[in-house]
């Protein structure tokens, strides 16, 4: 690569040219701060997210062993409930961090912008589209998991009876 450089000074000088300007690399620094501002919320989301969904693994592990020991309870009830929320807070999970691994691409592809000669503009316009829509699927998943959880104990027991109906006549068509 640096003997390319060497070779073809034009290439070289147009190179530093570009990353010369601090005022250029300046605007870029501004022109990220957003997306990365955006990625500190995302992650500040995505640790209550974990931590709910280490809760409802924990739960959904102790009310499991308890039904193997055969120590029956009204808890064991709500499994099918907590298996739910389950799916939608690893869902949840799963896409905001898709999202917030589009949006280092954003920002890594603005930094490669101001070096490279073809105009990427597009692509940082796509890539930022696609990073609200796994964040704004994120938080809808994280607002299912949240009515779920707050939903009475009657109400998640019914859910869970349900689930299970449907889970039996599959299971029956099979």
């Amino acid at each position: 690569m640096i003997d390319f450089l060497i070779a073809d000074s034009g290439l070289a000088s147009d190179l530093l040219a570009r990353t010369a300007s601090t005022a250029r690399v300046q605007g870029i620094v501004q022109l990220s701060l957003a997306p990365v501002f955006l990625l500190a919320a995302i992650a500040a989301v995505l640790n209550v997210m974990n931590a709910r969904l280490i809760w409802i693994v924990e739960r959904v592990e102790r009310l499991e062993r308890r039904e193997e020991e055969g120590r029956p309870s009204r808890e064991v009830e709500e499994l099918p409930a907590l298996h739910r929320r389950q799916h939608f807070a690893q869902v949840a999970i799963n896409l905001a961090t898709a999202g917030a691994l589009c949006i280092c691409v954003v920002v890594a592809l603005l930094f490669v912008s101001a070096f490279i000669k073809p105009a990427i503009g597009t692509w940082v316009a796509i890539l930022w589209i696609g990073a609200m829509t796994l964040v704004f699927g994120s938080l809808f998943f994280f607002l299912r998991e949240t009515q779920l959880a707050t939903s009475s104990i009657r109400e998640r027991r019914k859910l869970s009876r349900e689930i299970r109906e449907r889970e039996d006549e599959v299971a029956a068509e099979d």
